[in-house]
């Protein structure tokens, strides 16, 4: 913890401790860095902020198009997001302590880390904002792969909403066989939240799924209709046209 004495009023000899959470202040300065990196690079656009809820836990379910999407998705946030990553990460030890800062939890892919979903749950019954990417991997192609059933396990045990997210053009940036980023205009919609209470496992997948299609298929077809320069999402074309190009 950072602690921080300053005047509570002007004038005053009183003074207020302020104690600033460290995480806090680490998402805020990477908040800033990012923005400015989507804004210039990637002319990134958000729309759906609305459905954030400012207080309580919910589960961010999003489609997963590159290393992009949790900075990204983070620069508009007004509250901080917590993430399973993949738990190789945490190999570096100085990686894994920036990202334990920032609030991402290993995840181990290998079989069902129940580890990791009990942290997921505990972080979420307690009020925080915790992003997933139910495919479990970056897509390969650009389109939106099988859901898999963890983000039913921790629905089932957390009681939380979902609130969908899909992203469009960060695979054109960074898809999964590019070493480097480039630039590209990126797209994030956030829907409205999704009360799955009651539901069976395959039926949460099945709705999860079924909403991101649906939402992929509409920003993407409203991309293309309002900016040209997202015509190529992902299809097969749009993938042959990005291995041509030199790195």
């Amino acid at each position: 913890m950072l602690r921080a004495i300053v005047p509570c009023r002007p004038g005053l000899l009183t003074t207020a401790v302020i104690v600033l959470d460290e995480r806090w202040l680490v998402w805020k300065s990477l908040q800033a860095s990012a923005r400015v990196l989507g804004s210039v690079f990637f002319d990134l656009r958000v729309d759906g902020l609305e459905h954030i809820p400012r207080h309580g836990g919910a589960l961010i379910a999003s489609n997963h198009q590159s290393y992009l999407d949790p900075i990204l998705l983070n620069t508009r946030m007004r509250r901080p997001l917590n993430y399973l990553a993949k738990s190789e990460l945490f190999e570096n030890p100085h990686l894994g302590r920036l990202l334990r800062t920032v609030g991402v939890f290993p995840l181990h892919q290998k079989g069902t880390d129940f580890s990791a979903i009990r942290q997921a749950v505990v972080s979420l019954r307690a009020g925080q904002l915790l992003s997933i990417y139910p495919e479990g991997a970056r897509t390969p192609n650009g389109r939106i792969g099988r859901i898999e059933k963890g983000i039913a396990l921790i629905l089932r045990r957390a009681h939380v909403p979902v609130i969908p997210v899909v992203i469009i053009g960060a695979y054109e940036a960074w898809p999964i066989f590019r070493p480097f980023p480039r630039p590209w205009p990126i797209r994030i919609r956030i829907g409205p939240p999704m009360d799955l209470a009651g539901k069976s496992s395959d039926e949460i997948v099945e709705a999860v799924d079924r909403t991101l299609r649906r939402m992929f298929d509409e920003l993407t077809e409203e991309s293309r209709l309002n900016d040209p320069s997202l015509a190529n999402d992902g299809s097969t074309n749009g993938t042959a046209q990005l291995r041509g190009q030199s790195v």
